[in-house]
């Protein structure tokens, strides 16, 4: 199959690469596979914005705490 040059150099495709061929809504999808090491990234960058909101929250719950007082033990 041949993809369009334009197309190969805007998705990063290059000759040889493996692409994944699928129907869609009665029209052929053509895309890059996801690789290993693009879901190691994803999840990468999942856990580190985990980690900004533990960050973020701690400082509202300071913040609260300051403001408001301890909250009693029911």
């Amino acid at each position: 199959m041949t993809i369009p040059k334009e197309l190969r150099e805007r998705l990063g495709i290059r000759g040889g690469d493996d692409v994944v061929v699928r129907e869609e809504d009665g029209k052929v999808v053509v895309e890059k596979p996801v690789t290993r090491a693009d879901l190691a990234e994803g999840y990468r960058a999942r856990a580190e914005r985990g980690a900004r909101l533990d960050e973020e929250m701690e400082g509202v719950s300071a913040e609260a705490d300051g403001a408001l007082g301890d909250v009693p033990e029911w």
